[in-house]
């Protein structure tokens, strides 16, 4: 189960986020998961549920955006749909996954001293 390192990779770089921008607190912590990147978003819930105690993270809620995956064709650009074969209808070229095997770290919504 890699979502435990996943969420651990995580907490390391919101903490070092954290650092860089003198916050006290994270409020919130929002991620992009693609439909193809291999992570179980529900164990990855699961996980960060069970690791932010005592981080900066303790009280911030995961939020989670699912990006699903999208095809292109590898000469021309054009959209390849869903459930179909992975290949241009017009070029005959293999389609080439454009999105949906990403891990983002999107934002973090902390608390920093006055500016």
């Amino acid at each position: 189960m890699h979502e435990f390192s996943i969420v651990q990779a995580l907490l390391e770089r919101v903490d070092h986020e954290a650092n860089v921008h003198g916050a006290s607190r994270v409020h919130r912590v929002r991620v992009a998961i693609g439909e193809l990147s291999g992570v179980e978003v529900e164990l990855l819930r699961t996980a960060y549920e069970a690791i932010r105690c005592r981080t900066r993270c303790e009280k911030a809620p995961l939020d989670v955006r699912r990006i699903p995956a999208r095809w292109e064709c590898g000469r021309c650009g054009a959209v390849i749909a869903r459930g179909g074969p992975l290949r241009c209808g017009k070029c005959n070229v293999p389609g080439r996954l454009v999105s949906g095997d990403e891990i983002v770290l999107d934002q973090i919504e902390m608390e920093t001293a006055n500016v």
